[in-house]
């Protein structure tokens, strides 16, 4: 088990991107949180195995239907226990 942050960018706001990244996740059977940036990005924090992850890496380049992704940064952090995934409002 590890935690990755995972930064997306491009049109990610205002698209859905955060529900469908956190019906994503639950499907995968990840833990974590996703929430919308200042700066117009989407900053996701997520905790499983590595097939898990990755499934998760390789759909953050699809995004949700009207999204646009531009970009996906993703680092590994300190391992960090989430009771679920949610969205941060």
């Amino acid at each position: 088990m590890k935690t990755l942050s995972i930064t997306v960018s491009g049109k990610v706001q205002n698209v859905w991107f955060r529900k469908f990244t956190c019906d994503k996740a639950i499907e995968l059977g990840l833990f974590g949180t996703v929430e919308n940036l200042p700066n117009g990005n989407v900053f996701i924090q997520a905790s499983g195995n590595d097939s898990q992850l990755q499934a998760l890496e390789n759909w953050c380049w699809e995004g949700s239907s009207e999204s646009n992704v531009t970009g996906v940064e993703v680092a590994e952090t300190t391992f960090t226990e989430f009771p679920d995934f949610r969205i941060i409002e």
